[in-house]
């Protein structure tokens, strides 16, 4: 019962604040949550790009050259990776 008073005490204007108050809340966490991953992204293509170029010597390329080299060998790579190292689709 004194919860039931309670809600009629409050004003639908405080409830209105503090909705949008959780709205805002869950947006910077969800942004938050965004960037973090982002980040990670950026991570791992700046640590792939640094082994490419060091295990393929591939430095003076441009990044077209590079491109043209990396679709060369795709394919075999491709058809050729052991189990462990492939993607699970399950």
């Amino acid at each position: 019962m004194e919860h039931e008073n309670e809600i009629k005490k409050t004003p639908i204007s405080d409830i209105d604040k503090k909705i949008e108050q959780l709205e805002e809340r869950k947006n910077r966490i969800v942004r938050l949550a965004s960037e973090k991953e982002r980040k990670k992204r950026a991570n791992r293509l700046i640590q792939t790009g640094a082994l490419a170029e060091k295990y393929f010597g591939i430095e003076h390329l441009s990044i077209e050259k590079r491109e043209e080299l990396f679709k060369i060998f795709s394919d075999f790579i491709s058809k050729n990776t052991p189990e462990k190292y492939r993607r699970n689709t399950e």
